[in-house]
């Protein structure tokens, strides 16, 4: 496999930076071993005028079986010689996306200690790649690398050019031109080489998710191939790319609304549900909620529908709340949580306040018995409306918490919003979202049902014309049910020893 990069310069910014870029000294041929072979960087040309660095890859075709053990795109099962006899060693893939990886690291990362001002330096790039497999021919690797500012010249290599009337290969001769930073051509490459061959020479587990957004940084989640690129080059594991799309989708409502990704509620758009104001909505709501637990001195709680643990990393900061369960449906919402508060990494004394469990809250759970407070936080509107009985049943009914704390979106705050269009929810997901009438009407039925008292706190701005942008409702078990459940137990007890 071979590839080259070029770059001009003038004798105040000579083309032999991109040595100090690189890493490599452009009077000397290095080489680096890899799983599957060496890696050689030479310059053919090193001049102030004019610059090129060029990556060989020679593949051991025999250790790329072994690795592979017959499988996947290192062997193919049906024919022992076409696991030796194969376009690995020559057309650039996954294999020269992880050289480049390895032999340019620190320009990937855009670090240079020489020269530190050079990696924000936008360059006059030449890039070329002899081999490029591209199923979806010539107009795709246009569609990939055009919009990141690439001029691109992707020729059809011919199947044999003696006989033309088989017609092209789905090989190109790229090359791409254009004003970028090192770094940022690099990571172009990294990603898009395997998304053109649209196959991966290792196995894809879910680390891959976090190279992907890595590499993708600041062009990915604005890309039109996004979800092509990123099912692709995730080898098209549906979890994994689902999961990458909604991360995806995350940093872009952050950039949108200039906050950090942490501050962005999976439970609501953001770009619609932040405020102009400084502190954003999903903020003040977890603000609220802690607030709210504090006041009923709850120190055992239960997160229902935690999402990616936001409010769980929230809750651990305050001692005072002695055990905390997060209880979500869906097993990527609890990795993702588990990773964001380092469980992995977590002292002995903070992990034994914590626990991440898997639970449907359509059905009663015995492990969800027992605790001070309950919450569920911009949870109830994902749910069909049919479905919200069983719900109830199992929160008010079933486990029974003496505090139960729910936020929804008030649907008559909408119209404040410019970026919403009329008639919409705020977010794609949610089946319904209520008036403050209908949300009162809904609680005021369910502490009547299971004997609770309900009291309602704005979350927001409480706009005098449409109310707040969050509504809030905190239920306690009733003092006169507390007691007629004791007295009734009670004479349980009496009557057993009778």
């Amino acid at each position: 496999m071979f590839l080259t990069i070029s770059t001009t310069g003038t004798p105040e910014r000579p083309a032999t930076d991109l040595g100090f870029l690189l890493h490599k000294h452009p009077d000397k041929a290095q080489a680096f071993s890899t799983s599957y072979g060496k890696a050689h960087v030479v310059y053919p040309e090193a001049s102030v005028e004019r610059c090129t660095a060029a990556l060989l890859l020679e593949v051991d075709a025999v250790a790329l079986v072994r690795r592979g053990k017959g499988k996947g795109r290192g062997g193919a099962p049906d024919a022992a010689l076409a696991q030796y006899v194969n376009d690995r060693p020559y057309a650039a893939s996954s294999l020269l996306a992880v050289a480049l990886s390895s032999v340019f690291s620190s320009a990937m990362k855009g670090t240079c200690q020489a020269k530190p001002e050079l990696p924000a330096r936008p360059l006059s790039l030449r890039v070329e790649v002899p081999a490029l497999p591209a199923r979806g021919g010539a107009d795709l690797v246009r569609a990939l690398f055009e919009p990141l500012g690439w001029t691109v010249s992707a020729e059809p290599v011919a199947l044999d050019t003696e006989f033309p009337e088989w017609g092209d290969s789905r090989y190109v001769s790229l090359v791409l031109e254009g004003e970028q930073r090192l770094a940022d051509a690099l990571r172009h490459l990294y990603v898009l080489l395997p998304v053109l061959d649209d196959a991966k020479h290792y196995w894809v587990s879910s680390d891959e998710v976090d190279k992907l957004l890595r590499a993708g940084e600041g062009w990915l989640p604005d890309h039109p191939e996004q979800k092509l690129i990123t099912s692709r080059y995730l080898s098209r594991r549906w979890s994994l790319t689902r999961q990458a799309m909604e991360r995806l989708e995350l940093v872009r409502l952050a950039e949108t609304d200039d906050s950090a990704v942490e501050e962005i509620d999976n439970a609501v758009d953001e770009q619609t549900d932040t405020e102009e104001k400084p502190v954003p909505l999903a903020v003040r709501r977890r603000d609220a909620i802690v607030a709210a637990l504090k006041a009923t001195d709850a120190a055992r709680v239960l997160d229902l529908g935690c999402g990616q643990g936001q409010l769980v990393q929230e809750l651990l900061k305050d001692t005072r709340f002695t055990e905390i369960v997060g209880v979500d449906v869906s097993m990527r919402a609890l990795t993702i949580a588990s990773r964001r508060l380092k469980l992995d990494r977590m002292g002995e004394r903070q992990s034994e306040r914590v626990k991440l469990v898997q639970g449907s809250l359509a059905y009663t759970d015995k492990r969800l018995k027992g605790y001070d407070a309950a919450v569920l936080s911009e949870v109830i509107e994902h749910l069909d409306l049919p479905r919200l009985p069983a719900l109830e049943y199992a929160v008010f009914g079933s486990a029974r918490p003496r505090t139960v704390i729910v936020t929804t979106p008030n649907v008559e705050y909408n119209v404040r919003w410019e970026t919403l269009p009329a008639g919409h929810v705020r977010h794609g997901d949610h089946r319904f979202e209520w008036t403050r009438e209908e949300f009162r009407g809904w609680a005021g039925t369910v502490a009547e049902r299971h004997g609770y008292d309900v009291e309602f706190v704005a979350v927001g701005p409480d706009d005098p014309e449409v109310g707040p942008p969050t509504q809030m409702a905190v239920f306690t078990v009733s003092a006169q049910n507390t007691k007629d459940r004791n007295a009734k137990d009670q004479n349980t007890k009496e009557e057993k020893a009778a």
